[in-house]
């Protein structure tokens, strides 16, 4: 019997003290030792020479789709495409068909991330007025990160964009809530700007900086009011980064790989409809705002906001065309390529992808390498030079708004809980993510 199941030798290791070379010993899928070890004294030897040895993504903020849009996406090609881009744990969101209001809905969904999902994965409940008064009891579910509300861009009873539905739902738990912050009464007035102009270039002037303004400054508010913690979902003005700098004990910042890449309206012109997302990609005056913010630490974690839609349905006429772009596979690739072109260190896109989601959400045992942690790893080639194209996303729409675009930084190889899910581009083995689990929740 060997002493460990795996050990992987010879990489640069991402711990919470340093960046340094060492061995990972690994056993019963936990971390077991960080160090010097003897290849022999395990059943199986990952060599890592020349690779960075990092914790695994925890994608804290997807869309799969099912139940009810598995045309689009589904949980099996959501958590391939996970793996195949370093991310070991998502965060899935509320608004399927049936919305995910209930214990019933919600342990429907951890059925089906059990039978078919790569990696682990955890189902936000969604906050409404149909469900508020029971969300204290709902918020603790097994596999729940917390409830999510959606302030604007949302359908049925899943929209909250009253203050009193919102502090009703706020008065009804403890945690930290996540919030997509538009303002619906701001989208309803102006939706003429888009329905005039027909394409996504007015999507940044119809959504503008006052939609997010105006949501983010009641969200905080009525936040503050309740004394419950909040987190602002893809953030993507720099006035909110102001507002929000001022507001840090009470709340967490996430922005998106794509606002930090992409700017209006050139991505529009270029891309169309497969630019448009909500909130939407904004001009560079913004992207310098939100990659100031992540150097100054207001930002606290990155996540992709993966949206998946078909290439029919976004070829409809604007703004009939459905918001949302691909993202979990490819938010790795595109920040290491950022930190290779120099807009953040490593460490920091170790603490926004991997340490930051821990602390937002009181994850357990994940999003750090250290002694008596989940073996959660992405293995990563700092210098690979690769071209992102269609043909290697997972997801079951099949693109990226990245088709063609080169990038320095490469996912080697994931590992979940010790398991080896996807080698140089393939995936190994078999589907056995499990739930996330959460300090309130044990």
């Amino acid at each position: 019997m060997s002493a460990y199941d795996l050990i992987i030798k010879n990489g640069t290791v991402a711990t919470p003290g340093a960046i340094e070379a060492m061995d990972v010993a690994v056993k019963d899928g936990k971390i077991v030792g960080l160090g010097s070890f003897d290849a022999g004294s395990a059943a199986e030897v990952f060599d890592a020479s020349g690779l960075h040895v990092l914790p695994g993504v925890i994608d804290t903020q997807v869309h799969f789709r099912e139940p009810g849009a598995e045309h689009k996406e589904d949980i099996a090609h959501g958590t391939m495409a996970a793996a195949m881009g370093g991310v070991t744990a998502i965060f899935e969101m509320p608004n399927t068909n049936p919305l995910t209001l209930t214990p019933e809905t919600h342990a429907d969904k951890i059925a089906r991330g059990e039978a078919g999902g790569w990696v682990d994965f955890a189902f936000f409940v969604g906050g409404s007025a149909e469900n508020v008064g029971k969300l204290h009891e709902y918020e603790n579910l097994p596999g729940c990160p917390g409830i999510k509300i959606f302030m604007g861009s949302s359908t049925g009873s899943l929209l909250a964009k009253d203050d009193a539905t919102l502090a009703k739902i706020l008065a009804d738990g403890r945690r930290r809530f996540a919030v997509h912050a538009e303002d619906e009464y701001r989208l309803e007035e102006r939706k003429h700007i888009a329905e005039k102009e027909g394409h996504p270039r007015v999507h940044n002037i119809w959504r503008d900086e006052e939609t997010a303004v105006l949501a983010t400054n009641r969200i905080l508010k009525l936040a503050r009011d309740a004394g419950r913690p909040v987190h602002i979902l893809h953030v993507t003005t720099a006035e909110e980064m102001d507002i929000l700098a001022a507001n840090k004990d009470i709340a967490t910042v996430e922005v998106t790989p794509n606002h930090l890449t992409l700017t209006a309206p050139d991505c529009y012109e270029e891309l169309g409809s497969l630019a448009q997302m909500n909130p939407p990609v904004r001009e560079k005056h913004h992207q310098d705002a939100l990659w100031r913010a992540i150097e100054q630490g207001v930002v606290d974690v990155i996540g992709s906001d993966h949206a998946p839609h078909t290439l029919e349905e976004k070829a409809k006429p604007y703004p009939q065309t459905p918001s949302g772009m691909t993202g979990v596979q490819t938010l790795l690739v595109n920040m290491l390529n950022h930190v290779n072109e120099g807009r953040l260190s490593l460490r920091r896109l170790v603490e926004l992808t991997s340490a930051g989601p821990q602390r937002v959400y009181n994850i357990t045992s994940k999003g750090r390498i250290a002694k008596g942690y989940d073996a959660d790893f992405a293995i990563v080639d700092l210098k690979a030079k690769r071209t992102i194209t269609n043909d290697w996303i997972a997801s079951k729409c099949g693109w990226t708004p990245y088709d063609g675009k080169q990038v320095t930084g490469w996912v080697m190889a994931t590992l979940v809980r010790g398991n080896i899910v996807m080698r140089e581009d393939e995936l190994v083995g078999k589907a056995s993510g499990a739930p996330v689990r959460f300090v309130e929740t044990l």
